[in-house]
């Protein structure tokens, strides 16, 4: 395990260069969620299902869609690499094959807890009633949830490799169902009953109830598991996917 933790953080940090590099980049990237928090969280104010602290029901929502957005690309960024041979080089490197994997979808947590923060910072002056603890934790968690997505990204670009388009098509196909039947956006409370059944199944749904709770101090052991249990069985298969994927 410590192999695959070391040869991981050098593929993490192989991947975190070019953006060290460029930014601006990742400022770029900050422009939708802040966008979002501007425009469209003082209209949920008033919306049945939201509570009382509106803005504690939005950013975490908010925080769930960077998240997927940023770790369902790596798989974007493998296509690249193997267009250009890069990949290759790397297969024949001593590194353990799951850490190439691991290492990447890592990178895509990086800028996103730097986002996060700049995010809070921003909501808290609105009104969010933030719990410094739970919001670490509630991060941790969404953190697990997106290695998972961002193996399973990667197990999918080896896959298709020289058919971009097909790569395109099943991530966007899978990702925007996922982000609605989640509820990161609208409240999910006078869903039709299929819908209902759908969003039971979504483990993004569970990551993001449990991200509220936490974010607002509520430790309640039944939520905090489920969202565990649902990020965790979301890692262990996108790891063992992709692990497969890439031998």
């Amino acid at each position: 395990m410590s192999t695959i933790a070391s040869d991981s953080m050098i593929v993490m940090t192989r991947e975190l260069r070019p953006a060290l590099r460029d930014p601006f980049t990742v400022v770029f990237s900050l422009t939708q969620p802040l966008i979002l928090l501007a425009l469209f969280g003082p209209l949920l104010d008033g919306v049945p299902g939201m509570g009382p602290d509106v803005w504690n029901w939005f950013v975490p929502g908010v925080l769930a869609m960077i998240a997927i957005f940023g770790t369902s690309m790596t798989g974007s960024n493998l296509l690249q690499e193997l267009h250009d041979g890069s990949h290759e080089r790397m297969l024949v490197t001593p590194l353990r094959r799951s850490s190439l994997l691991i290492g990447r979808a890592c990178k895509e947590m990086i800028p996103l807890a730097a986002q996060a923060v700049v995010i809070l910072l921003v909501a808290l002056p609105l009104g969010m009633n933030l719990n410094p603890v739970g919001a670490v934790v509630g991060i941790a968690i969404l953190g697990i949830f997106g290695v998972g997505l961002g193996a399973l990204s990667y197990a999918l670009a080896l896959a298709v490799r020289d058919q971009d388009w097909v790569f395109w098509t099943v991530q966007q196909t899978l990702l925007f169902p996922m982000l609605i039947l989640s509820g990161t956006m609208l409240p999910l409370d006078n869903a039709p009953g299929w819908m209902e059944a759908l969003v039971t199944i979504n483990p993004l749904k569970h990551v993001v109830d449990t991200e509220r709770a936490l974010f607002a101090g509520d430790f309640a052991l039944g939520q905090l598991s489920t969202g565990i249990a649902a990020a965790v069985g979301v890692a262990v298969v996108g790891l063992v996917v992709g692990s497969k994927s890439v031998k």
